[in-house]
């Protein structure tokens, strides 16, 4: 995801900005930095989890709810009376704002490293986490983030991980399905020319062709577009049987009302970015029949999904959307390397976390490859039918498929 995603938690920043690189501050913003942490208990030490996304702009519901999967993980932890080596610990959230610009995000590495916090979840987009991983990695600071491009785990950083499926197995699941299971033999693909838009446009482009597709027209607009009336105009006269989509929820939707207004019956076809509420939201009724890709089963059948359902509405008064399972065991698997390795040094404990076997709310085995991607990379396609995203089907992952299953989000 990513950028979306990866190239591409209430989060929202103009996905320009989260990979072009447009800020115009020379300062990392500490206006909406945050810092929670229960009570700690007399003479715990403090164990600071360091977390960026964006918090403001037009991806702002992305990263709000990433916080929010990152905060209960933190919070459960600390109700479980941790302790590390045998002495009581507490563990900290330390949250900013990397408004999904690529030079505040490395300011907000470098502040990180210098506040010398104990883990990195985050960043969310690709275009914020890659930058960022080459600072973190010179510190040798585990960095767990939400990127699916490609590249974040082919640097060869020993400090990089993932908290979701990279593009290249989004876009060959996607690629694939299209045209063998929707039967599509002309695709159209259009991207945000972001790292995460870009990137998981060029692994679908792959993947169509390798299962016998033909791609007649490739695309690209930018993450702060909202008029793609010359784009649809052209598509329209190559009379494609489905229109892919690489990039985020604030463009597909406006995509996806354009499209049927121009009379396009090309189904949308897009990945986890457009997969959210807000989707719905922004395209209306013209949403029906749009298809997303996204990491993993669907919550209500991941293995601590309905009861992580359950107290993430509690706690936050809302329904789980998109990204916060991730956070959550992203955080919980920081956590739990950190207490098998009993010690919160990142030097001591990031050969366990590379070796890691976890049981979490989003996968039952989460471990990960020597590159520091998830082994278990299942995808799960969505269709919007009635206004609502409905399960089309799961692949991989160890899941069966499951078609016409609902998805409740």
């Amino acid at each position: 995801m990513q950028l979306t995603k990866l190239t591409s938690i209430t989060v929202a920043v103009a996905a320009a900005l989260a990979f072009a690189g447009c800020s115009k501050k020379e300062e990392a913003p500490a206006a909406d930095a945050s810092s929670t942490a229960a009570a700690a208990p007399a003479g715990a030490q403090v164990i600071k989890i360091g977390f960026a996304a964006p918090l403001t702009g037009p991806q702002a519901h992305y990263g709000e709810e990433y916080k929010n999967g990152v905060t209960l993980a933190i919070e459960d932890a600390n109700a479980e009376k941790p302790t590390i080596d045998g002495k009581p610990v507490s563990f900290e959230l330390v949250a900013e704002d990397d408004q999904a610009d690529p030079k505040t995000a490395t300011q907000l590495a470098q502040k990180f490293v210098d506040n010398k916090v104990n883990g990195i979840v985050g960043h969310f987009n690709s275009g914020t986490s890659i930058p960022a991983s080459k600072i973190y990695s010179d510190a040798g600071l585990p960095q767990v983030a939400m990127a699916t491009a490609p590249t974040f785990t082919q640097q060869g950083y020993k400090t990089t991980f993932r908290s979701m499926t990279s593009d290249t197995q989004q876009g060959s699941v996607m690629g694939k399905f299209v045209v063998e299971k929707l039967g599509a033999k002309k695709v159209v693909i259009v991207d945000d020319r972001t790292a995460y838009g870009q990137g998981l446009a060029d692994e679908f482009e792959k993947a169509v062709k390798a299962a016998g597709g033909t791609v007649v027209k490739r695309e690209f607009t930018n993450d702060k577009a909202t008029d793609f009336a010359a784009i649809l105009t052209t598509i329209k006269g190559a009379a494609p049987d489905v229109v892919f989509y690489g990039g985020a929820d604030a463009q597909s939707a406006p995509m996806a009302k354009q499209m049927k207004r121009l009379g396009l019956k090309a189904p949308l076809i897009s990945g986890e970015m457009t997969k959210t509420p807000t989707f719905l939201k922004l395209a209306g009724k013209e949403a029906d029949g749009t298809i997303a890709s996204l990491a993993g089963l669907p919550l209500e059948k991941m293995p601590k999904g309905p009861d992580y359902a359950t107290r993430y509405k509690a706690r936050f008064n809302m329904d789980v959307a998109t990204y916060s399972p991730y956070g959550y065991d992203a955080t919980r698997v920081l956590i739990a390397a950190m207490k098998e390795a009993n010690s919160a040094e990142p030097a001591k404990y990031l050969p366990v976390l590379a070796k890691i076997n976890y049981t979490g709310v989003t996968s039952s085995n989460w471990s990960y490859d020597d590159k520091g991607d998830l082994k278990d990379g299942g995808i799960t396609v969505y269709k919007v039918e009635g206004g609502e995203w409905k399960v089309m089907e799961t692949i991989g992952g160890g899941a069966p498929a499951a078609a016409a299953a609902s998805a409740a989000q």
